[in-house]
């Protein structure tokens, strides 16, 4: 039997996953001499026109009960500005990027990315912070940014989001341990460690 693969699907946009950042950090240490874990990027939101004030007002009523469940920081002040377009292609693209340039700055991209746009209040869907953010981590801006702007890292984002429409994932984080050919889905929603850990051991018992 090959070894199993939890497939985290996620978005480096998405408040809940930066919520549940902690714990998939703790499972990608607990497990790492156990199985894979690989990340899938799910591409929340693709707007085209700037927020409205009822969008902006809600999205921050999502991001405070989430700060209110996880404590993870968020900055509340300026966030979401007038003008702002979530659309989340850009930052999973960023991440697919890095993976084609040292797959192991996939995780430490992604973790990057949602504490810049969360705590640091940066706007993460502009190739330039993507870049500096990226280059942070060690990566070469002039290496990062063609290969960013390519027809195939953009293929390869759009084939992540596909694969996660076929997983069925519907929300965002999620969970699906790989065990061979079977699929058997561990969790949806940011769930606290011990309730995602349980259930990690009764699959792979299973």
């Amino acid at each position: 039997m090959n070894a199993p693969i939890l497939w985290y699907f996620a978005d480096p946009m998405c408040s809940w996953c930066w919520g549940f950042s902690p714990v998939i950090e703790t499972l990608r240490e607990e497990y790492r001499d156990r199985m894979k874990i690989a990340l899938v990027l799910g591409g929340l939101r693709h707007e085209t026109a700037s927020m409205t004030a009822a969008g902006r007002t809600e999205i921050l009523h999502h991001w405070r009960e989430v700060h209110a469940r996880t404590g993870q920081p968020f900055r509340f002040d300026n966030a979401l500005p007038e003008g702002f377009v979530y659309d989340t292609e850009p930052a999973c693209r960023a991440v697919v990027t890095v993976g084609g340039l040292d797959p192991a700055l996939i995780f430490p991209l992604f973790k990057a990315i949602q504490n810049a746009f969360y705590a640091g209040g940066h706007d993460v869907t502009q190739p330039g912070v993507l870049a500096d953010l990226a280059a942070e981590l060690g990566v070469d801006k002039d290496a990062f940014l063609p290969a960013f702007d390519s027809d195939a890292a953009r293929a390869k984002t759009q084939a992540h989001f596909k694969q996660t429409r076929q997983a069925g994932v519907r929300g965002f984080p999620a969970l699906i341990l790989q065990q061979d050919t079977q699929l058997t889905p561990v969790s949806s929603g940011c769930q606290p460690l011990d309730t995602v850990r349980a259930a990690i051991e009764i699959c792979i018992a299973a």
